[in-house]
């Protein structure tokens, strides 16, 4: 068996050496051009530097809140719905001003934020850097989240701070050499090295978003820090693991720079995400697909279903369209399309090219702002302000500022249903749900929790009441028994 073995090439991109073999006494003789040799030692020397321009950007997150309880919690217990709940994560430093990018996930339900700046030392020196001492906590300020990209923006009340700059994602290869930043197992300013193991791993089919895979060993702790280049430059947020000890195995995923990028902006800007749609839902055509439905072609994007009186429908885009292209570029996937659907300016316009049987046509749609996730209303309450206990759930009370987030109400009162305990099955669509405003119970009008929670205990354990609630812009009447 021959073994070759290669040298290492450093990290600033220098290629490796070539082998070659013997040339003959005969044979022409040409110039060899050796790249310069690289020690062990200089490869230490450039992981060093790269840790020392990284690290002092990187942050500890402690976030104190609520999260369900079990389900095995007494029900006789009012606080059994929400249990309080201190998580650790990691963030990166994205201006010098304080503003700070981590997983929504590290700070849900947060109540408290607090933020430790990295501590490094420098090399033959016994004094730290610049950055915050060891063991201070800074207050933080929740900016703003996006649930469904899994991305917040915090902010400490600190200047020239150190920070770094995100990459370009769609620029990194697989094979190529990253390092993870964080904390894991609360283990502050600790990484690890890898390679970039898939530049695009969707999750599950049609995922409206695309990870950077890694085997840099990420654990618990690790979410919301950096994966970043040989440059230095944040390539990715890693978010989360494949495994089935709970510990690292080789398969994390990071959130792309890119996506990261759009969501951080908006959230610092206006505090919340602007998502585009068109009012279609998309999937990607398979072999089994396109066989049953005898489509021209086994690969592209099928339209399957169509918003009555949406943007694509008033447009003319119709159910079992291939579509070809968005504004030239050849769509091949579902979450290609739905991608730059969500990236798409609001109120902007996009082409679309279909195929309609023989036909191909053109057609212009409107890109409209989609409707906000029901849940983030979860992150604006506390069991000791917004328990309704008789109905299993905890709710806010419309004022000016919640209004704002729920434009076009039927009525100026009411009572937003925020979230339910582990017990009350909110998703299930045969009861209350998140986002629901409820209006009355059993015709009587209520403008508040404690007048919800007034009018609830009229009745005992186990009767049932009538609310009129608003869901989705219509109004309908949900029975509900009380616990």
């Amino acid at each position: 068996m021959r073994i070759l073995r290669l040298p290492i090439a450093v990290l600033s991109g220098l290629p490796l050496l070539a082998q070659t073999s013997t040339p003959s006494s005969n044979a022409p003789q040409a110039t060899e051009i050796k790249p310069p040799a690289i020690s062990l030692p200089d490869l230490s020397l450039s992981l060093e530097d790269l840790v020392n321009r990284v690290r002092p950007a990187v942050v500890q997150i402690f976030s104190t809140g609520y999260v369900a309880a079990s389900d095995d919690a007494e029900s006789s217990n009012t606080a059994a719905l929400l249990s309080k709940q201190r998580s650790t994560g990691s963030g990166i430093i994205l201006s010098a001003d304080g503003y700070i990018v981590t997983n929504s996930h590290v700070v849900r339900g947060a109540r408290r934020i607090q933020v430790r700046l990295s501590t490094v030392r420098r090399r033959g020196s016994d004094r730290n850097s610049t950055v915050e001492p060891e063991g201070k906590l800074l207050d933080a300020k929740l900016v703003g989240m996006d649930r469904e990209m899994d991305v917040a923006v915090i902010k400490i009340e600190r200047n020239a701070l150190p920070y770094l700059h995100l990459g370009n994602s769609d620029q990194v290869r697989q094979g190529e050499l990253v390092m993870a930043f964080g904390n894991p197992l609360g283990l502050e300013g600790s990484v690890s090295m890898g390679i970039v193991s898939s530049t695009a791993r969707e999750i599950h089919p049609d995922d409206l978003l695309a990870y950077i895979q890694t085997d840099a060993p990420i654990n618990p702790g690790n979410s919301g820090g950096p994966l970043v280049d040989s440059q230095g430059r944040v390539v990715g947020i890693n978010t989360f693991i494949l495994s089935q000890s709970g510990g690292s195995e080789g398969i994390g995923f990071a959130i792309p720079s890119n996506m990261v990028n759009i969501v951080y902006d908006q959230l610092r800007r206006e505090g919340h995400v602007h998502r585009g749609r068109i009012g279609i839902a998309v999937q990607t055509i398979t072999p089994t697909i396109s066989q049953g439905l005898e489509l021209p072609r086994d690969w592209g994007v099928l339209v399957g279903d169509v918003t009555p009186d949406g943007p694509a429908d008033k447009a003319g885009v119709k159910i079992g369209d291939l579509v070809l292209t968005l504004n030239g570029r050849t769509m091949r996937t579902a979450r290609q399309l739905e991608s730059y659907i969500y990236r798409s300016p609001m109120k902007g316009k996009i082409t679309l090219e279909v195929q309609r049987g023989s036909d191909q046509l053109t057609i212009t749609v409107p890109v409209i702002d989609s409707v906000d996730d029901p849940q983030r209303f979860a992150d604006m309450v506390n069991p000791e302000d917004n328990l309704v206990r008789q109905l299993s759930i905890l709710a806010i009370g419309i004022d000016k500022d919640l209004a704002a987030m729920l434009p076009g109400l039927r009525n100026s009162y009411g009572v937003v249903v925020a979230a339910g305990s582990t017990s009350t099955d909110l998703t299930s669509g045969t009861g209350l749900q998140p986002g629901d405003v409820i209006y009355s119970v059993n015709g009587s009008p209520v403008s508040s929790v404690e007048a919800l929670r007034k009018k609830l205990d009229r009745y005992k354990s186990g009767d049932s009441v009538v609310t009129q609630i608003e869901r989705s812009g219509h109004l309908l009447y949900v029975p509900v028994e009380l616990e």
